[in-house]
């Protein structure tokens, strides 16, 4: 794993849970422990009420399409390998949204509204990262 030449997080103090969740196949969302926000991505403190009183809870990895784009060229060399690429933004019952990309689909059959799951990529030893599939 160590060939993996695409960017890559930057663990910060404040989302260590996040990619401790991700390494054993977890998806955690953030939540404020003073107001309830759920909280994505990971931050210091709330940006509801600026709380840093911050804890996790565990997501079902489910999650539905809100809205995608599909990419079919005019990308970096790193990432031709991956083309077509669905890039889209996903709705979780948690209630965050995140961006992700779709993997393991046909592009053309990807629609607004579909229900997806999390899947888990381990990248290097310290990343894995999260991406959602359709649900079959």
């Amino acid at each position: 794993m160590s060939d993996y030449r695409k960017p890559l997080p930057q663990i910060q103090p404040f989302s260590e849970a996040f990619w401790e969740g991700t390494r054993n196949n977890k998806l955690l969302v953030q939540t404020c422990s003073d107001c309830d926000a759920r909280i994505f991505f990971p931050r210091r403190q709330c940006p509801e009420c600026w709380s840093t009183n911050l804890g996790w809870t565990e997501a079902s990895g489910k999650a539905e399409i809100y809205a995608f784009s599909v990419t079919y060229e005019g990308v970096e060399a790193v990432f031709r390998e991956d083309l077509p690429i669905v890039l889209a933004w996903v709705d979780l019952p948690e209630g965050i949204r995140m961006q992700t990309n779709i993997i393991e689909c046909d592009p053309d059959a990807i629609e607004i509204g579909q229900q997806v799951e999390v899947v888990f990529r381990k990248v290097t030893d310290e990343i894995t990262l999260p991406y959602f599939r359709p649900v079959q």
